[in-house]
């Protein structure tokens, strides 16, 4: 399986597995009001492209990412990912994104 990077900007990024790769670009594509960006996100995911520079968008839409992985991404995945022997792992390694955004907050 493909890994997935997401860069929030140089030098503070997040890889996964491609499915939580994946699922994590779904999380966000349902819930983003920039549409263009859900669809680039959305192109991301259909051709496993493997990678989103969440620096290189618009800033409204990397606020917009951020407020929504910050207020919802580790709860979503507890509700929808499997249980499995992975999933307290998973969700950390979820949480370690949502810790990477306060990082990569502009100056």
């Amino acid at each position: 399986m493909m890994a997935g990077l997401i860069v929030l900007k140089p030098g503070v990024d997040w890889s996964a597995t491609g499915g939580l790769f994946d699922w994590t670009l779904e999380f966000l594509i349902a819930r983003l009001s920039d549409r263009q960006v859900a669809d680039q996100l959305q192109e991301v995911v259909d051709n496993n492209l493997g990678s989103v520079w969440v620096h290189e968008l618009p800033p409204s839409a990397q606020t917009e990412i951020f407020d929504h992985w910050r207020r919802g991404l580790v709860e979503a995945g507890e509700e929808d990912l499997p249980e499995n022997d992975h999933k307290t792992d998973v969700l950390r390694h979820l949480q370690n994104l949502v810790d990477a955004t306060y990082a990569a907050d502009p100056d």
